[in-house]
């Protein structure tokens, strides 16, 4: 299996890295294999088209207000690590201002993060901006439910700090997991990874359609927004 690469310059603890080769990959494991993922699968695809109609009038509406509010494109597709450490393109609503990370390269998010558009704190707090991953979804890149998809430098810098971290990577990763409903989006770092591994190793279609509920009431509540 390759490992995952990147093109873009990319800080790591403040240098400069380029078209870095990724050990996190040697280190994910065996993948979670069986039946109960050939009916996430379907679940998958049922639920993630229903989704997707549903949700394109209020992508279309928030990607009008995205063009008048900040320059750049409305969709903002980024690399990320995904099933066995595959990288593919998630599309999601751009909520930060465009070239935001041309100084900071790629950082963790955080509460109050001023590379946020306001349009994009309302985005981040409804999890709007994460509607265009049913795309993802449908694409087979991504599941409803999974851990969420970090990028490839973020996963490597984890991955050195956090031995369990690549453990993520054996199943498929979701628009939303069991780290955002139970520690919010700006989780740290190692607490997300115990809380994604638990997931995988208890998964069951009933565990997910728990989270989906779970995610409802996160979107009304607005819990754990960064």
């Amino acid at each position: 299996m390759r490992q995952a690469e990147i093109n873009d310059d990319v800080k790591l603890d403040g240098k400069d890295v380029r078209e870095p080769q990724y050990s996190f990959v040697k280190r994910i494991g065996t993948p979670v294999k069986g039946w109960k993922l050939i009916v996430k699968r379907a679940f998958d695809l049922i639920v993630g088209l229903v989704g997707f109609v549903v949700s394109l009038p209020i992508i279309f509406i928030f990607s009008i207000l995205v063009a008048l509010t900040s320059k750049g494109p409305v969709f903002y597709m980024q690399e990320r690590v995904g099933l066995m450490g595959r990288c593919f393109k998630v599309i999601k609503l751009r909520s930060m201002y465009q070239d935001a990370e041309s100084r900071t390269g790629a950082v963790w998010a955080k509460k109050n993060d001023p590379r946020i558009t306001p349009i994009g704190r309302v985005m981040r707090k409804t999890r709007i901006d994460e509607l265009p991953q049913f795309w993802n979804v449908l694409k087979g890149d991504m599941s409803l439910v999974g851990p969420r998809p970090e990028r490839p430098i973020l996963t490597e810098k984890f991955s050195q700090e956090f031995a369990d971290f690549p453990k993520r990577l054996r199943i498929i990763p979701g628009i939303t997991g069991y780290a955002q409903i139970n520690g919010g989006y700006d989780i740290a770092p190692n607490e997300k990874c115990k809380l994604d591994n638990y997931y995988i190793e208890h998964y069951s279609l009933w565990f997910d359609i728990k989270m989906l509920f779970g995610t409802v009431e996160v979107i009304f509540t607005g819990n754990g927004a960064r």
